[in-house]
């Protein structure tokens, strides 16, 4: 079953208390009715308080509500409000005792996250204070895999926050493991039920020594680039060395599943799980869908995500909502953007007085720009002087002249011997 309901409170053991939309105007016309019954002050003389015995709380609202005495003693007890599922201390003149209204069930529900096991098999106390900022008074959508053995236990639910899993936000935080979160309808991929989808493909590099056609795709720094080899190359024919050619549905190239995809990708589900790498469809600002996968989780109200776009090496900060499932076939074609590093330049030496690349401080902001004029969308050559540990190519201008010469003639490079 699966309903919309309202976190009402998080308890000081991970217990998630939720009130179902569809109990609100019951519970508001009870409410009423308490309000109307109840003028009065809490009880002022002494009563002997017993524990689980019914009484109605005056709230920090002035307003009373149905509650539990939990544990007895002193001037304090501690009262659980059974309508919302918190427990506080509450002073003996600000309750009153009562079974008015013991035969109405109370309408908030205590959840568990289906096999899901918090680190150290509880819930620490950063992990509650993470579920209470994240979920208290906010509208969920809760699927439920498991009742209860007895009626007082807890309901074994997966819960969805802004279209994301709790249990897969709450693993990916580390502050449990969960066993068995994935919804499985909801991971359904057009071209096979996988639970977890595959990495990226990578293209087949030319061998070392050899000058092959590039573009740069994106720029880190003037000597971090991405680059697309051959953008002509038909990459079926990549993709069928790999086998199972025939499941990507005999589209021609990757341009033309990316349109397909585009047009359909209002029944792609969103993603609800997440994890580094993963391989998904991406919503870009010209409103089209790209290939990318995710790398970390940047924002947490709202939730933001930084993504990469395999095809281009370029970045970007995204809500869930701009993230969906990617279908199974699109991961045959090989990424086409590769990251690489320029050979036989570095840079000049520094100058504290240059505006300086934040996350790249050794070269200037100047020179990436110049770099970025050298190669924007012009035709160029290269070859690879090293796979590993980094693909490091040397970039050539269509003559045959090094990309980098004309950092150095502005002084804003050095030759790297």
């Amino acid at each position: 079953k699966i309903f919309q309901a309202v976190v009402s409170c998080v308890g000081r053991d991970g217990t998630i208390y939720i009130i179902p939309k569809s109990f609100e105007i019951e519970l508001n016309k009870l409410m009423t009715e308490i309000q109307s019954n109840f003028k009065c002050l809490g009880l002022l003389e002494p009563y002997c308080w017993k524990k689980g015995e019914a009484c109605v709380v005056r709230g920090s609202d002035t307003m009373w509500y149905r509650g539990k005495v939990v544990e007895p003693g002193g001037s304090t007890l501690q009262v659980q409000y059974i309508d919302h599922g918190c427990i506080e201390r509450i002073p003996q003149c600000h309750l009153y005792p009562t079974t008015l209204y013991t035969a109405v069930p109370p309408f908030c529900i205590p959840c568990q996250l289906y096999k899901t096991v918090p680190i150290g098999n509880f819930w620490q106390q950063d992990a509650v204070d993470c579920l209470q900022e994240l979920l208290t008074n906010e509208e969920v959508e809760i699927h439920v895999q498991e009742l209860p053995d007895n009626p007082w236990g807890k309901l074994s639910i997966s819960l969805y926050f802004g279209g994301m899993s709790l249990s897969s936000f709450m693993a990916y935080q580390k502050y449990c493991v969960a066993e068995d979160c994935q919804d499985v309808s909801e991971l359904e991929l057009l071209e096979g039920d996988i639970p977890v989808p595959p990495s990226y493909m990578l293209p087949p590099l030319p061998i070392p020594g050899d000058t092959f056609p590039v573009r740069v795709t994106h720029l880190v720094s003037p000597k971090e680039v991405y680059i697309c080899l051959d953008p002509s190359t038909n990459l079926v024919k990549q993709s069928a060395t790999e086998g199972d050619a025939n499941c990507d549905s005999e589209l021609e190239s990757l341009d033309e599943a990316l349109k397909w995809c585009n047009k359909s990708v209002e029944s792609f589900p969103f993603l609800t799980h997440f994890r580094t790498e993963m391989p998904c469809l991406v919503e870009y600002q010209d409103g089209l869908w790209y290939r990318a996968k995710l790398l970390s989780i940047e924002e947490f109200d709202p939730v933001k995500i930084l993504v990469q776009f395999v095809d281009y090496g370029s970045f970007s900060v995204v809500p869930t909502s701009r993230l969906r499932h990617i279908p199974y076939h699109l991961l045959k074609y090989p990424v086409q953007a590769v990251r690489a590093l320029l050979a036989g330049f570095k840079p000049a030496l520094y100058d504290k007085n240059v505006k300086r690349i934040p996350y790249c401080p050794e070269w200037s902001v100047e020179a990436l720009w110049a770099m970025m004029e050298c190669v924007e969308g012009k035709q160029l050559s290269a070859s690879i002087l090293a796979l590993s540990p980094e693909v490091t190519i040397s970039l050539y201008e269509d003559d045959q002249n090094l990309v980098h010469m004309k950092l150095i003639e502005m002084g804003l490079a050095e030759l790297d011997e």
